[in-house]
C-alpha cells in the first residue's frame, strides 16, 4: 500500500473579493518566519537564517503570490500551523488546497 502524501494548503494574496494583499513581500515575510520550522529542527551557525522551510515556502501561481504550507507542519508544530491558517483567516485571503508537481 502507498503511503499517502502530506496536503499542501496554498494562500494566495487575493482577499475573498479580489482584491490584491499588501505588502508586495508579505509571501516572503510570512514564509521567512516560518523559516526555523525544518526536518530535524533550527540549526545555528552563519547562514542558517538564509532560506525557507521545505514546510513553508513562497511561490507564485499565475501571476499572483502564494505561500504553500504543507500539512507536516501541524504535526511538528501545531502552533505555527494555526500561526499561518490564522494569518490567511485574519486578512481574509483565499486558501486552497493543491500539490506541487516536480518539473
Amino acid at each position: 500500500m502507498a503511503a499517502v502524501k502530506p496536503r499542501e494548503v496554498f494562500i494566495q494574496g487575493i482577499t475573498s473579493n479580489g482584491r490584491q494583499f499588501r505588502p508586495s513581500d508579505w509571501a516572503e515575510r510570512l514564509a521567512g518566519a516560518m523559516s526555523c520550522f525544518r526536518p530535524g529542527g533550527a540549526k545555528g551557525g552563519p547562514g542558517s537564517h538564509i532560506g525557507y522551510s521545505p514546510y513553508c515556502f513562497p511561490t507564485t501561481l499565475g501571476g499572483v503570490k502564494c505561500v504553500v504550507v504543507n500539512e507536516s507542519l501541524r504535526k511538528i508544530e501545531p502552533m505555527a500551523w494555526d500561526f499561518v491558517m490564522n494569518f490567511a483567516k485574519d486578512n481574509d485571503l483565499q486558501v486552497f488546497e493543491g500539490c506541487i508537481i516536480p518539473d
